[in-house]
């Protein structure tokens, strides 16, 4: 049998009927010096979701809307109404397409909704206005007050098969001007609700699990976890902005009882550099059962910190095509960076094709793709998949350290092809980059395919003169370079950009800068660096 989100909720209604699923904040007053949440029990949540099933389905009724229609929700997904509004809609027998409103242009709301074929629009107030050229029946989310379930009976779910859809996601990245349709069938529901169970299991089977929330639901990262916390009777704390302070997170811990963090790795970061100034922080986050991060790897400075400091980090690999795939055992240390296989899937790591030129180049010895086959219950769906071979290719490469045991080493477009056609590993010279010049760097990039050799975008985090500021990354890189093939050396600070801090485009879901849109947005300045 098949099970779903809605499967999960209504069995755990049942189990812990009185026990916290969702804390909430309180609005801080000026003379309020901590964070405070309110209680939200799993009975009161499952009655809630029935109650948004039977409003949407009585007006959606109103429209003419027959159920198995796909209706887009544009909302922030970060607050307990945008739950309800999504189990609601599933609830109601609807599909639900995720907008999340980091993505802002109407126009391409429009768009993904015909691609989709949605029948309405249920958008955030804030959308409203700039929603009036809807091209399907628009609709504002409601407030708890404003639902008014009436006498309405609640709908039957209609039959779905395993291969029905029953979301659409979205990428978090742009192609072509627009994110790309994610549909996600039953079969690939039914494997979220198993690998999230795994992912989220407690650490004391005697106790429940009090977890931070960790993103948007309008995006694959907080719509799995939730389904793995609500499987084990887990409370999810909601904070007051994403990201949220570390001053928060203290509180999170002290006050609302937190005991596993869960956080995408750049917003991590942030909390580990507090807390190499706040021994009070150090020491909360070293009690934690867990700290699992998502997203990106964490810096290697970041690892070591952890691994000294005795935090329980853990890492989970995934993307939104295919849900988490990949964790790290529970412990200390460097085993953060070893990754497995989630159980009851299939999985292939192939070697990538190499010509015989950088078959010889060491960085590309060994390395293998990540591939998920066909008959993997999380194998996204066929229009995702490889027209060849029928499986999902998801670029992302590897480095087999112990048998069924992986080292991630980017992703393929981490590996950009030099004028040569050689490879240059681009995530090598960023992480040195941060690693040796972690004061003056605030994030950076790497560029330049079918380039002699590469350049560098750096945002900066002091306010120094920029000549300065190149030699100095220039100097503190020069030993890592010396020992790299030419084709892959920055040994001159014509190859080293400074911009502003945040300048640099960005994915919507994980603030990973996009390599390919830099690439776009500075062609004009690369024709200067290389002379064409």
């Amino acid at each position: 049998m098949l099970r779903t989100h809605l499967d999960v909720l209504e069995s755990s209604a049942a189990s812990f009927p009185s026990e916290p699923v969702f804390k909430l904040p309180i609005p801080r007053t000026s003379s309020s010096q901590s964070f405070e949440w309110n209680t939200i029990t799993y009975q009161r949540f499952y009655d809630d979701v029935l109650l948004f099933a039977r409003y949407w389905a009585r007006k959606l009724r109103q429209d003419n809307i027959p159920q198995r229609s796909t209706i887009g929700i544009w909302i922030a997904g970060t607050t307990y109404l945008d739950v309800l509004h999504i189990y609601g809609l599933s609830r109601a027998g609807y599909i639900p397409q995720l907008f999340s409103i980091r993505l802002p242009n109407p126009e391409v709301i429009f768009e993904l909704l015909h691609k989709s074929q949605a029948r309405a629009l249920i958008c955030d107030s804030n959308f409203y206005s700039i929603s009036s050229k809807s091209p399907v029946p628009l609709h504002i989310a409601v407030g708890l007050s404003e639902i008014d379930g009436g006498n309405d009976a609640l709908p039957s779910l209609p039959p779905v098969e395993s291969n029905d859809i029953a979301f659409y996601f979205h990428t978090s990245g742009s192609t072509s001007g627009s994110p790309k349709l994610v549909p996600c069938n039953y079969t690939w529901l039914n494997s979220v609700v198993v690998k999230s169970r795994q992912t989220c299991m407690p650490y004391l089977a005697t106790r429940r699990d009090v977890v931070t929330w960790m993103g948007s639901m309008c995006h694959i990262g907080q719509t799995f976890m939730l389904i793995g916390s609500l499987q084990h009777g887990a409370c999810v704390v909601q904070p007051t902005s994403m990201p949220f302070s570390s001053q928060e997170l203290m509180d999170m811990i002290s006050i609302a009882g937190v005991n596993r963090l869960f956080q995408f790795a750049a917003f991590l970061s942030m909390h580990f550099r507090t807390a190499r100034q706040d021994p009070k922080l150090a020491s909360l986050l070293a009690g934690l059962d867990e700290i699992l991060t998502s997203g990106m790897p964490l810096p290697r400075e970041d690892v070591e910190y952890a691994s000294k400091s005795g935090f329980a980090l853990r890492n989970l690999f995934g993307s939104t095509e295919a849900g988490a795939t990949l964790l790290s055992p529970r412990g200390h240390g460097q085993n953060t960076l070893i990754l497995s296989p989630l159980d009851g899937v299939s999985y292939l790591f192939k070697p990538i094709h190499q010509s015989s030129e950088s078959a010889a180049h060491q960085s590309t010895a060994r390395m293998l793709e990540f591939i998920i086959r066909s008959e993997s219950g999380d194998c996204p769906h066929e229009s995702l998949r490889h027209p060849e071979d029928g499986h999902f290719h998801t670029g992302d490469l590897f480095l087999e350290v112990n048998p069924g045991e992986y080292v991630f080493c980017g992703r393929d477009d981490d590996w950009i092809k030099s004028q040569n056609s050689l490879r240059c590993d681009t995530k090598a010279i960023e992480d040195n980059a941060r690693a040796m010049c972690g004061g003056v760097i605030a994030d950076c990039i790497v560029v330049g395919t079918g380039r002699p050799s590469p350049t560098i975008f750096v945002e900066s985090a002091v306010d120094m003169d920029e000549g300065r500021l190149k030699k100095e990354i220039l100097r503190k890189t020069r030993l890592f370079h010396s020992r790299r093939y030419i084709h892959e050396r920055i040994v001159s600070d014509k190859f080293i950009v400074i911009v502003p801090p945040g300048s640099l485009p960005r994915t919507a879901t994980k603030g990973n800068i996009r390599r390919a849109a830099v690439e776009d947005l500075y062609k004009t300045k690369l024709a200067e660096i290389y002379g064409y």
